[in-house]
C-alpha cells in the first residue's frame, strides 16, 4: 500500500528548515520599529528617538492589555493589544541617552509567568516559541522547583511536536517495561496506557 504522507524531514533537512525560518523571523523582526527580548516572567522593549526630545514630547501608554508608544503629532512607534496581559503597576518606561541619541525603554511584568510571547503587540509578525532555549530565558534567575517546572514544559512542548511521548508518558512506559520485567509470567499484551 503507497502512503502518500510527506516523509518526515531529516535532521538536516530539519536543521535547514529551522534556519530558514529562523532567518525569516530574524528579517520580520528587524523590521519591527523596537527590539524586544523575553524572560519567562518579563518582557523588555527599546526603541531610538531622535536624542533632542524630552519625556513630554513623548506619548507612552500601558495599560492591562494594550500598548502605545508615540512621539506626540507623529505615527506611534507602537499602538496594539497585547497577546497576553501584564501588571501595569509593575510595568515601567523610561527614557534613557544612548550613543546614537535617546531611547524609550519598557519594561513589561507578564502576569502569566509561565508563557513566552510570540509578538509584543498582535499585530506584529510571530517568533516560534516552541524555539525558545531557556538560555535565552536567564533560566538561571529562577528558583529551583520553577526551574524544574519550566524545563519539564519544554521539553514536553518539544516531545509533543516530535510527536514523541512527554516526560510523564515516558515514565509510565518505563514503569510498565519495569513491571513487565518483574513479572515475565503476567500477559501484558491487552495493557493500555494512559
Amino acid at each position: 500500500m503507497a502512503d502518500d504522507r510527506p516523509a518526515s524531514p531529516t535532521p538536516e533537512e530539519r536543521k535547514k528548515l529551522d534556519a530558514e525560518a529562523k532567518a525569516k523571523e530574524d528579517a520580520e523582526q528587524a523590521t519591527l520599529p523596537y527590539k524586544w527580548t523575553q524572560t519567562i516572567q518579563d518582557l523588555d522593549i527599546t526603541t531610538s528617538i531622535p536624542g533632542n526630545l524630552k519625556g513630554r514630547d513623548l506619548d507612552v501608554k500601558i495599560s492591562r492589555t494594550g500598548l502605545k508608544v508615540a512621539i506626540k503629532g507623529q505615527e506611534p512607534i507602537i499602538d496594539g493589544t497585547l497577546p497576553h496581559a501584564i501588571h501595569t503597576d509593575e510595568s515601567t518606561w523610561t527614557l534613557e541617552t544612548v550613543p546614537s541619541g535617546k531611547e524609550i525603554a519598557i519594561h513589561l511584568d507578564k502576569v502569566n509567568k509561565m508563557e513566552w510571547w510570540a509578538h509584543v503587540v498582535t499585530t506584529a509578525p510571530k517568533i516560534d516559541v516552541s524555539k525558545i532555549t531557556p538560555e535565552d530565558s536567564k533560566l538561571s534567575d529562577l528558583d529551583g522547583e520553577t526551574r524544574s517546572m519550566v524545563e519539564k514544559m519544554m521539553f514536553d512542548q518539544r516531545q509533543k511536536e516530535a510527536g514523541n511521548p512527554t516526560s510523564d508518558e515516558q515514565k509510565k512506559m518505563d514503569l510498565l517495561k519495569k513491571f513487565q520485567a518483574e513479572h515475565p509470567e503476567m500477559d501484558f499484551s491487552n495493557a493500555k496506557m494512559g
